[in-house]
């Protein structure tokens, strides 16, 4: 059983994939943060916008098996020339994605992107792997195409994680997770400028900002 909050078309808003366009799966549940707001005090990882809980989204569901699942994303996909891109986020993709659900969607055709904590092990197969860790989770990945670093984490500061081995490093913001808008919310104008600074100071790191909220997509 495969629990989806949601599903959908748009484009990739953050990172080295930035403007490509994608299906995005994102999977119900965390283990760094329950989704409730009475929880968020006490989670590992307080400073999270998104809704996770349930599977009551846009194209959300249970799915029996993973065959289903994937053929439920591959019609997200427009019948037009292009690979077809698929990225597993959360929440926390890897509390579900396994080597099953992998395999179905190399058969619907997708080319498999995963955006994760770090804490737990990812299955086989993952074409593009996205590592955003958060605060003091331990991280058990070692290797990845991507660091992404939501900034500043006193816990998880970029010189904590020297030793991963990534193509891509870059650093993203971190905004209100309860304000709408960049422009309205003074912590993330502030951690942009930290961020930028950052980026200027160590240029193995690379600024992100977050497109798909600028222009103002999914």
């Amino acid at each position: 059983m495969y629990r989806v909050k949601e599903a959908f078309y748009t484009l990739q808003g953050e990172g080295a994939q930035a403007g490509r366009a994608a299906v995005f799966c994102r999977f119900s549940k965390c283990n760094l943060w329950t989704g409730r707001e009475q929880d968020r005090a006490s989670a590992i990882c307080n400073f999270c916008d998104t809704d996770f809980v349930g599977t009551d989204g846009q194209n959300g569901g249970r799915f029996e098996s993973a065959e289903a699942l994937a053929g439920h994303l591959r019609k997200l996909w427009p019948d037009q020339p292009g690979a077809p891109y698929v990225v597993c986020t959360g929440g926390e993709p890897l509390l579900q994605l396994d080597d099953p659900l992998v395999d179905a969607l190399h058969a619907a055709g997708f080319a498999v992107g995963v955006e994760t904590n770090g804490t737990l092990p990812p299955p086989a197969g993952i074409d593009w792997l996205c590592v955003s860790p958060k605060a003091n989770a331990p991280v058990v990945i070692e290797q990845c195409d991507e660091l992404k670093l939501v900034y500043p984490q006193s816990l998880a500061m970029p010189e904590r994680f020297t030793g991963i081995k990534a193509t891509h490093f870059f650093l993203s913001p971190m905004a209100s997770p309860t304000v709408t808008g960049a422009e309205n919310d003074p912590v993330k104008q502030s951690n942009t400028r930290k961020a930028t600074d950052y980026c200027l100071a160590n240029p193995r790191w690379r600024l992100t900002l977050q497109m798909h909220k600028i222009i103002g997509i999914d």
